[in-house]
């Protein structure tokens, strides 16, 4: 099978460790190449542009790893392929068109956004549980950063990070349809290379159906803090609570757990779990080696994933709602983090931890 990695900075050598692990741990033949601005010291086949790649290459799996600024370029140079797409989250960015690009991708034979953690095994075992207990939901709130200030990738902003959050609460509770935004604070400032006044923070309001959904993001919360809390009402009209906390203190490192309270207030404890998965040389890759297993397994075997592949469909409607967020965030005027006559920038070589 023949995958080529568009974009071979950051986000594309995860993909090429990823990819690289899979073909070392299931003995399945994976042949990688690139295209990129210029070439690497990889002795992976590389290609200048996308249409030569896809000429000479013919790969199976595309993926698309670029900043995000370029995914929409590279998407409607992907116009007539066949094979299977994987696309970095967002889709796009908000000021880029949808309509060409869900022209320029009605051919493939399948479509996965990088939404990783669906792949987690906590989000997993409480989507199962809330569909299996026939729960409804009552309420959620999200609190969703992490600290990329001055960091040297390029980046559209907030919604690249709020988009796993805002799919998560569908993703586990999707009898409710399509999250509707109501309200959005927000902050931009100069914390990117990308401009001077990038949206590096929301605050939003929504609903999921009946449920009023609360939730923060931000690009510049100074430590990395990623949880969902929900309450549901089960069908003896009891209240149930259910916390996920995600990539603490390590990437993939996730937590779940789920509680009820007796009429004097005392806690009773339903379920607990909690992963911390070590295996070497997927270090902040777990939850990806996941997403890109069932993609491979998807296209070699015919075979169905094992949690639905988030698809063009959910990738549009999903950079609709982002559209919208970023389009009626009301904001002040911009913080300055930069104080001085230049940048500081962290290296391209930083800590995995750091980066993610």
């Amino acid at each position: 099978m023949k995958i080529l990695i568009i974009g071979l900075g950051y986000a594309g050598n995860r993909y090429r460790r990823t990819f690289e692990h899979i073909a070392t741990s299931t003995g399945m033949p994976l042949s990688l190449a690139y295209v990129g601005r210029r070439q690497r010291s990889t002795e992976r086949p590389y290609f200048d542009s996308v249409g030569r790649a896809l000429e000479q290459f013919a790969p199976d799996i595309v993926v698309v790893s670029v900043n995000d600024h370029s995914h929409a370029t590279v998407l409607r140079q992907l116009a007539g392929y066949r094979g299977f797409v994987i696309c970095e989250k967002p889709l796009v960015t908000p000021q880029d068109e949808l309509a060409e690009l869900s022209a320029a991708l009605k051919y493939v034979s399948g479509f996965a956004l990088d939404l990783v953690e669906r792949y987690s095994e906590a989000t997993r075992q409480l989507r199962e549980w809330v569909e299996r207990h026939d729960w409804q939901l009552v309420r959620a709130n999200f609190h969703w950063g992490k600290d990329r200030i001055n960091d040297y990738r390029p980046t559209c902003g907030v919604t690249s990070e709020v988009i796993h959050a805002l799919d998560l609460v569908g993703w586990i509770y999707p009898r409710a349809g399509q999250l509707k935004l109501h309200g959005v604070l927000g902050v931009r400032s100069d914390f990117s290379i990308s401009g001077e006044a990038v949206l590096d923070t929301v605050q939003l309001t929504a609903s999921l159906g009946d449920a009023p959904v609360t939730g923060y993001s931000s690009f510049v919360n100074i430590v990395r803090q990623r949880t969902l809390d929900f309450s549901f009402v089960d069908r003896d009209a009891r209240l149930i609570h259910a916390r996920l906390v995600f990539d603490t203190p390590r990437w993939d490192h996730d937590q779940l757990r789920i509680w009820t309270r007796d009429a004097s207030g005392a806690e009773e404890l339903l379920h607990e779990f909690a992963t911390t998965p070590d295996i070497p040389g997927l270090e902040t890759l777990h939850k990806l080696s996941r997403l890109c297993l069932q993609a491979v397994r998807a296209v070699a075997l015919k075979e169905a994933p094992r949690e639905p592949f988030a698809d063009l469909d959910t990738a549009m409607a999903l950079q609709c709602l982002l559209n919208e967020l970023d389009t009626r965030a009301q904001t002040p005027a911009p913080a300055r983090y930069v104080h001085g006559e230049t940048r500081v920038l962290l290296a391209e070589d930083s800590d995995l931890e750091s980066l993610g």
